[in-house]
């Protein structure tokens, strides 16, 4: 097939009663048609032809009763009896849908297939992920020709033209719901274009009939890349946005239309439509499903922007998605990012919150803040260099992952920095310096907080458009719009002995706040507390710090020491190591009330040993043990052995409480 000479134009077909002539912009100057076995002796309208005898012309369920009616007129029947039938029908309509054979165009696809593999093979086109590949060959190197004639309402209007002798011929031909088609034919670029083409093969007089027929769906829908700019004109359009950069679809149409708009921008254009295929997954229900009317189990999204918000529908979509896997969506998915945005709210009001008093000259000043330098972060304090070390972590690593399209890896960094690292730790450890008479210590603690807080706005503006803008707009900023000011740069500084020594001081705030809810101690209760820390490194974090540390860990400071190591002592009390060269003593007396921790105490003994009362009594039982599942007796044995160390636990404190409640 020769297609050296494709023109195109826009325009669509109209109704079956009204279909325009359009120039087609995909008309070879030779395409060949595969006639089907009786396809000219086929009525259109579903009525008899002129075989059927004595019923021609009659609609077939008509036709279908008559010949029964005459069957049982000449005692023809032996029985009559109901049975249930498979029927299927139209989904839109509700018709009864049956075959029927007629004639239908093809497109020689081995040509158009050959140049789509040789790009992938070369490497010029990339499909991410990669395993699809396996697909894309598949189904380009078995390729089957590829039936283009869609008997549809609507589309391209196959552009063929049938040449009959005259009107009478043209009339009888779509006679009875016929389709007007002949044995000859013209293909042609328009109506105008076919006429003269059938003059000057057939003589004057010739009426023409175009095809009922348009184009199947992906053959149209494989030309957008380039029809949509104008193509076949070089239009300014065209040449600037073809070919584009990265083609982003399901999985499920990578051979439908992403491998159709290859062939189609190759043959038609010379170039590759994009170089890079990414492919999502499919969005199914919280079971797992694929959403269908038929289940009824499809969302809207609309409903759940309205229920939701837009950002966080996005923001689920987009992280909760490996490329190529399918994504179950959850209301549980939804709440949990519709929370995150909150928080990325709520720690946007809490710096307008500090910054109320600031001038204009001041917030100014903290929109031109740079601590990418080496030197700028070394001057920081360690909350600050830790916080800051860890922003520039997060732009490398979240840079890296949308360069590869790892979309949803970078959406789970940022929401892990965001909520765990910055708000959770370094906005609560920031409180007490913000509140601190030193301002030099609360301006460059406000400057930190807007630094970062800027930068991954920005990071996170692609993944939570709006609400990303509407904070950005309202802290210290440069420039106009977050959707226009640069990517945070990659190379900045970080400072591994400051994110090493602050990990200490978390994992220090971590095992009190463990000890805190093993004995149940009241959240707003400060506690006493002693610190051995044995290295000049973590003392020196631990001095810097205290503050932070105390509020965090929720410690009296009249009652907290720090030593070098921690000597025997009398006083019953909890002792935990952190990290090699950092201990920490609790004592007793002051996590909890011994009456009450007692009480407590008690109670949670009955209901443990009820269970193991239970549980024992099963165990013992020979029809259990002999008749139940292995994994049922070990699960059982399991469980018990996990109450009595349950219990145990409870005996030890409970005789600490007491000799606690005797001291007292």
């Amino acid at each position: 097939r020769e297609t050296e000479d494709w023109l195109g134009d826009q325009a669509g077909s109209g109704t079956w009663k009204d279909r325009g002539n359009h120039p087609s912009p995909f008309v070879p100057n030779d395409v060949k048609v595969v006639m089907a076995a009786a396809g000219a002796d086929v009525a259109q309208d579903g009525s008899m032809n002129d075989k059927a005898g004595k019923y021609v012309s009659m609609d077939r369920f008509d036709a279908r009763k008559q010949l029964w009616a005459d069957m049982e007129a000449d005692d023809l029947v032996i029985k009559k009896e109901n049975y249930k039938n498979r029927v299927p029908r139209s989904q839109r309509g509700g018709e009864v849908v049956e075959p029927m054979v007629s004639a239908q165009w093809f497109i020689k696809m081995k040509p158009l297939a050959e140049p789509a593999l040789a790009a992938v093979d070369s490497g010029d086109l990339k499909i991410v992920p990669d395993r699809f590949e396996k697909i894309y060959r598949y189904w380009l190197e078995g390729i089957k020709d590829w039936c283009i004639s869609r008997q549809l309402w609507w589309g391209h209007r196959i552009p063929v033209w049938y040449v009959h002798k005259d009107a009478a011929a043209a009339e009888m031909a779509q006679a009875g719901g016929g389709d007007g088609s002949s044995e000859v034919y013209v293909v042609a670029h328009s109506e105008e274009d076919a006429k003269a083409k059938a003059v000057a093969e057939h003589g004057d007089g010739v009426v023409l009939v175009q095809d009922a027929d348009v184009l199947d769906t992906w053959f149209s829908s494989g030309l957008w890349p380039f029809s949509t700019l104008g193509w076949p004109e070089q239009t300014p359009k065209l040449e600037k946005f073809y070919p584009t950069a990265v083609m982003e679809t399901g999985h499920d149409i990578l051979f439908f239309w992403v491998a159709r708009m290859v062939m189609m921008g190759l043959e038609l254009t010379g170039k590759l439509p994009f170089h890079t295929i990414f492919l999502h997954g499919l969005v199914r229900d919280a079971q797992g499903r694929k959403m269908s009317k038929t289940l009824g189990n499809v969302t809207d999204p609309l409903d759940l922007i309205g229920e939701m918000g837009t950002d966080p529908l996005r923001f689920t979509l987009a992280v909760g998605n490996t490329p190529g896997q399918d994504l179950n969506l959850s209301n549980e998915r939804l709440n949990s990012n519709r929370n995150f945005i909150n928080k990325i709210w709520n720690v946007g009001k809490f710096i307008l919150y500090n910054l109320q008093e600031a001038s204009a000259e001041e917030k100014e000043a903290l929109s031109k803040v740079d601590l990418g330098s080496e030197e700028a972060v070394k001057k920081l304090p360690l909350a600050e260099r830790w916080i800051v070390s860890k922003l520039h972590a997060l732009i490398e690593h979240v840079t890296a992952c949308q360069e590869r399209y790892d979309f949803g890896e970078a959406g789970r960094a940022m929401y892990e920095f965001l909520w765990s690292e910055f708000a959770d730790w370094y906005v609560e450890s920031s409180k007490s310096k913000l509140y601190s008479k030193d301002l030099d210590l609360k301006n460059n603690t406000l400057s930190v907080l807007v630094y970062v807080y800027e930068k991954t706005l920005r990071l996170l503006h692609p993944f939570i458009p709006f609400v990303t803008e509407d904070l950005w707009q309202a802290i210290p900023h440069s420039g106009t719009s977050v959707s226009t000011a640069s990517w945070p740069a990659c190379g900045l500084a970080q400072d591994k002995e400051a994110v090493e020594n602050f990990e200490v001081l978390q994992d220090l705030v971590r095992s009190i706040r463990n000890v805190r809810a093993e004995y149940n101690v009241e959240m707003g209760k400060k506690i006493p507390v002693t610190i051995a820390a044995a290295t000049p490194a973590v003392r020196s974090a631990l001095d810097e710090e205290l503050d932070a540390v105390a509020g965090l860990a929720r410690l009296d400071t009249a009652n907290l020491q720090i030593v070098q190591s921690l000597e025997d002592t009398e006083v019953d009390g909890v002792r935990a190591v952190v990290c090699e060269g950092l201990e920490v003593f609790l004592p007793l007396a002051g996590l909890a009330d011994p009456a009450k921790e007692i009480a407590r105490l008690e109670k949670q003994k009955k209901k443990i040993e009820k269970e193991l009362q239970q549980l024992n009594g099963r165990l013992s039982s020979p029809k259990f043990v002999e008749k139940a599942p292995q994994k049922v007796v070990d699960e059982a044995k399991a469980q018990a052995a996990g109450l009595q160390e349950e219990l145990n636990l409870v005996d030890q404190r409970l005789e600490q409480m007491n000799k606690l409640l005797a001291a007292a």
